[in-house]
């Protein structure tokens, strides 16, 4: 059959629209793809070097990470929007990475990316195996929610927090930094390897190996990155806040709330909860009967705790670094009980008295309670986490990565200072303040 110009060319138009619609129908099937966790590469974990001229840890890459948790703040749209944009500026700038997100997360937000993401469910137990690294858009609930998700494991993948909850006393960056705080964690003590990127000249760095046997892997470069590397003298500073390792007993010596030890970032507390009566707590220290508390409840809190309800019952605020532990009564009867500060390695028990009239008490581990199997003759147990092995390596605790002074390498800014006087208005001064 015999075609004119104007049928060809009319021709090739509409195939051209069925192409285009086939192949947009593809990219959307594949961005609305959540996948399961179980799918991705084993987890990457760095290490952490301690420096003579700086206090806190050097985070070292062995290979770049590509898994990526990002944990949000819950029913916040403007929130939502910058986990959106935040995702998207990781899967072009970095391909090689694979961003994870909770159920509820992963249907609210993967209609709106081009790319699959990864989910988990109420079972958390691939979480340890496969996340590379922590991020958190939200507040210092945020930040406890996902420390909470590795309550059951000692090694705790690294945490980049953005301030975007109503104090963020734990938040380290603005969200505005996301690009250059993510640039730094990524290219932080990166191999000789991965020194050099893309210059001037247009050479571009060696292509790492790829496991043959790990079909989600892709080739690690930094090629798409524009600039310098950090280098193996340059990296990101990491902060190590100790956890409370914590375990509840009932009077027989068996366990109540799980069958192993879990770890708390903030706090322990034994409240009386909906109970109008006090309680009385017997008190241990090392094993050895310390006092008889007479109080609403005590509270057990770490350095990175003593900001939050120990500070409000009137405990002391502690600095991150120091290794301890926090004995804070909550409303004691006798105007003498006074706060203590205890060496982390010091096991502490507290133990529901047989006195009490009221039976009712609950358990707070990091605000998740535990009110079942518990009475007369439970205890609480806890001490400090250790963070070092036997040959000296950093294992433990919640790894936060923090800000470096612009153009220094060997300080940090402590931004715990600055809450103090920013968010906690430390030392405050009453009256008008105006010049």
């Amino acid at each position: 059959m015999h075609m004119t110009v104007q049928q060809r060319a009319l021709r090739r138009r509409l195939i051209g629209q069925a192409a285009r619609g086939r192949s947009l129908f593809s990219t959307t099937r594949r961005s609305l793809e959540i996948k399961h966790i179980s799918a991705l590469p084993t987890r990457t974990k760095p290490s952490y070097v301690q420096s003579p001229a700086n206090t806190l840890l050097s985070l070292q890459w062995p290979s770049p990470p590509r898994n990526v948790l990002i944990a949000k703040k819950k029913r916040t749209p403007n929130i939502t929007q910058s986990v959106i944009e935040f995702a998207s500026h990781i899967h072009s700038t970095y391909p090689s990475i694979h961003v994870i997100l909770d159920n509820e997360s992963a249907r609210e937000i993967h209609e709106h990316l081009a790319f699959p993401v990864y989910a988990y469910d109420g079972a958390v137990q691939h979480l340890s195996d496969k996340t590379d690294l922590v991020c958190t858009l939200g507040g210092d609930g945020t930040l406890l929610r996902a420390s909470s998700l590795f309550s059951h494991v000692e090694s705790v993948p690294p945490v980049l927090s953005f301030a975007m909850g109503t104090i963020g006393f734990l938040g380290e960056w603005k969200f505005k930094e996301y690009k250059r705080a993510f640039r730094e964690m990524y290219m932080s003590g990166a191999p000789d390897t991965y020194a050099t990127l893309s210059d001037s000249l247009g050479a571009n760095p060696p292509t790492p190996p790829t496991s043959p046997d790990d079909p989600l892997d892709k080739p690690l470069s930094y090629a798409d990155i524009r600039g310098k590397a950090m280098g193996t003298h340059r990296s990101v500073r990491v902060l190590l806040r100790n956890r409370l390792k914590v375990g509840i007993f009932a009077p027989d010596g068996t366990r109540i709330a799980g069958s192993d030890d879990s770890y708390a970032l903030n706090e322990v507390t034994l409240h009386r909860g909906s109970s109008p009566h006090l309680k009385i707590i017997d008190v241990y220290i090392n094993n050895r009967f310390l006092t008889e508390a007479v109080a609403d409840g005590m509270i057990i809190s770490s350095p990175t705790g003593s900001t939050a309800y120990s500070l409000s019952s009137g405990g002391s605020i502690v600095h991150p670094l120091v290794p301890s532990l926090l004995l804070t009564p909550i409303c004691p009867r006798s105007l003498s009980f006074r706060p203590l500060l205890l060496p982390a390695e010091t096991p502490i028990t507290l133990r529901l008295g047989d006195k009490n009239r009221g039976k009712q008490v609950e358990v707070s581990i990091d605000g998740s309670t535990v009110t079942e199997g518990l009475g007369s003759g439970m205890e609480v147990r806890v001490m400090g986490e250790d963070v070092r092995t036997k040959t000296g390596e950093w294992h433990g605790g919640v790894p936060c990565i923090v800000r470096a002074t612009a153009g220094r390498d060997d300080q940090t800014e402590d931004h715990w200072v600055g809450g103090l006087n920013a968010l906690l208005k430390f030392n405050y001064p009453f009256g008008d303040q105006d010049p």
